[in-house]
């Protein structure tokens, strides 16, 4: 099981943004690169970037698989930390994010790449994202920002872009695990109910995870756990 660590996001005063002005708080924090890295992953080390990638494409293959014929969605690719190693191992990875200024920074990251593709979304969809056109969609350390109906939005659209038989990954902190209770407890005690930032992280149980594939339709689910985060996949039917 590979382990990922938490981290504190950049903070976006609660006042000026609502949590649900996806789009207004990630272009907010994400005007460049560096700010941008910060806002994400609380470091901005490219290495650690690499690093984290490498080990991202190692668990879609541990659990979604990766064939060179998939075309692969991410939902929230934010600098496109992903995608110069897993786009040389597909068809096609396009990259979606709700901030155009992330999407900027991925461009960047993915020059060089011919089988790339960038979409700008609202935040609670993928509507500019076909109809059964992509084999595999993925959300990584996403959900965390994301209310619980936008999450579930996310799970019912990923069902509408898969083709038949394709498959949906997700993930967030584990609310249920040490680690998980521990990064709860911490964000309670930093943030005054009025002065939590925007873009704070939320935890997530396996229950809900769950929940969220199930009602979507999706079948074969699979559920792991770590003391610090939940991994949640499944297939669209056949």
């Amino acid at each position: 099981m590979i382990k990922r660590r938490t981290r504190r996001p950049a903070t976006v005063p609660a006042t000026s943004r609502a949590r649900g002005d996806y789009k207004g708080v990630w272009n907010s924090v994400s005007e460049d690169e560096d700010h941008a890295k910060a806002a994400v992953a609380g470091y901005t080390d490219e290495s650690r970037f690499r690093d984290m990638a490498d080990a991202t494409v190692s668990l879609l293959e541990g659990t979604v698989g990766i064939q060179p014929t998939d075309v692969f969605l991410e939902i929230g690719a934010g600098v496109g930390r992903v995608g110069p190693a897993l786009a040389p191992r597909v068809k096609r990875w396009i990259a979606t994010d709700v901030s155009e200024n992330m999407l900027v920074h991925a461009r960047r990251r993915c020059e060089g790449l011919d089988n790339v593709d960038f979409i700008a979304v609202n935040g609670w969809d993928l509507q500019p994202v076909p109809d059964e056109s992509v084999d595999v969609v993925y959300c990584t350390v996403v959900f965390m920002h994301l209310d619980e109906w936008d999450r579930y939005g996310y799970v019912k659209e990923a069902m509408r872009v898969l083709r038949p038989g394709g498959r949906v990954y997700v993930d967030n902190v584990n609310l249920l695990g040490d680690d998980g209770w521990a990064f709860f407890l911490k964000t309670a005690h930093d943030y005054q109910p009025l002065e939590r930032p925007a873009n704070v992280s939320k935890t997530s149980t396996p229950q809900e995870l769950r929940a969220f594939l199930e009602h979507a339709g999706f079948v074969d689910i699979t559920l792991k756990t770590s003391s610090t985060f939940v991994w949640a996949y499944g297939k669209r039917p056949d």
